[in-house]
């Protein structure tokens, strides 16, 4: 097994309604933005090569949150 790091950022919806960018694994968030935009953003800022993996807001026909979808 190889111990590189994931080259993956994930944007998370928080009940405040803010958007967290979190590392694979991450206990904390790497940064909170107001929007979902913003925070697409930032993790681009914070890792340009980095897949941006963004969590789904609406509703699927099974109806829960789709969970995720690139930018």
């Amino acid at each position: 097994m190889s111990n590189k790091p994931s080259n993956n950022l994930f944007v998370e919806r928080r009940q405040s309604g803010e958007y967290a960018v979190l590392k694979p694994n991450a206990q904390r968030a790497s940064a909170l933005a107001p929007t979902q935009a913003a925070a697409i953003a930032q993790a681009k800022v914070i890792n340009p090569a980095a897949a941006v993996h963004v969590e789904r807001v609406r509703n699927t026909s099974a109806g829960h949150p789709d969970k995720w979808r690139k930018p």
